[in-house]
């Protein structure tokens, strides 16, 4: 570990998602960023990306971890031996939190290249919480799961999306990452209204948002986290805020990845709702610390 990384950071406002592109120009520039978010899986492969690079990030801003390969859902025994990889890595950049997705991608020792959703029965949601369970007695530590993007719904589902999703929250006892454009991109594909999903979960779980780019195809919608955040998704994201307040929140651009200017004009209008929300927040503290004062 480095022990020049400072510990117990805490993550704000609007961040993006570190991505090697970037690296020189982070380094070189040090932009007025207040946190990064790590695909961890990029970092753990032994003689892949140089990781004296992310130690001087770390040292610089705060870091959070988000992975692809735990096959959180699958039948399949937990891949332990990634754990450690993810626990290691986290003590490494001191990583505020670890997060991953609420699906599974592999079966029979098989993998699948995609997020697959997990069917919405009593049985899925006890055995997704179980595995939370064990995810979260290795790691000493609450994880955040992510509500992902299909393209499918299961026939015999005995609940709702969001009823699955604040259920296994309940359980498990850990928090939740919502990405709005996969719940926006959902609701076209699977027919459900966004405002009443928002409506089904507990708010106080939500510890991080995700904001990313859609495209439209022949009858559904792509989740691409490669273009610019749809305008919907945006009105989404507001409608949200005004539920929560302000979340930590984080731009998400996997593919195509465009020049930092494009992506931090994308972050910063993230910031204006966040910096609205905070000071809807703040007068609403006042107003009740001025009532309690006068009681």
């Amino acid at each position: 570990m480095t022990s020049s990384i400072p510990r117990s950071r805490s993550i704000q406002g609007a961040g993006v998602g570190l991505r090697t592109p970037h690296l020189p120009l982070i380094l070189e520039q040090q932009p007025d960023i207040p946190w990064f978010e790590l695909l961890a899986d990029n970092w753990l492969a032994e003689g892949g990306l140089d990781k004296r690079l992310l130690h001087q990030i770390a040292e610089r801003y705060p870091i959070t971890l988000h992975g692809v390969n735990l096959s959180l859902g699958s039948l399949d025994p937990l891949n332990l031996e990634y754990l450690a990889k993810i626990k290691r890595l986290k003590q490494e950049t001191q990583a505020t939190w670890y997060s991953e997705h609420c699906s599974f991608s592999s079966f029979d020792g098989q993998r699948t290249p995609d997020l697959l959703p997990m069917p919405h029965t009593e049985e899925a949601i006890q055995h997704l919480v179980d595995r939370i369970h064990q995810v979260q007695d290795f790691l000493q530590e609450r994880i955040l799961i992510e509500n992902i993007s299909s393209y499918v719904a299961c026939n015999y589902s005995e609940h709702s999306e969001a009823e699955f999703i604040a259920e296994t929250l309940k359980r498990s006892d850990c928090d939740l990452l919502l990405d709005i454009n996969n719940l926006y991109v959902n609701s076209i594909n699977n027919g459900f209204d966004c405002h009443a999903y928002l409506q089904q979960l507990p708010i106080d779980r939500v510890k991080q948002v995700h904001l990313s780019g859609h495209q439209q195809n022949d009858g559904f919608l792509l989740d691409t986290h490669g273009s610019q955040i749809n305008k919907q998704v945006w009105q989404l994201y507001q409608d949200f805020l005004e539920l929560a307040g302000p979340i930590p929140t984080l731009i998400e651009w996997d593919h195509d990845v465009p020049e930092w200017s494009k992506l931090e004009s994308e972050r910063l209008l993230a910031c204006q709702f966040l910096d609205t929300q905070q000071v809807k927040k703040n007068r609403a503290n006042d107003k009740a610390a001025i009532k309690e004062i006068s009681a």
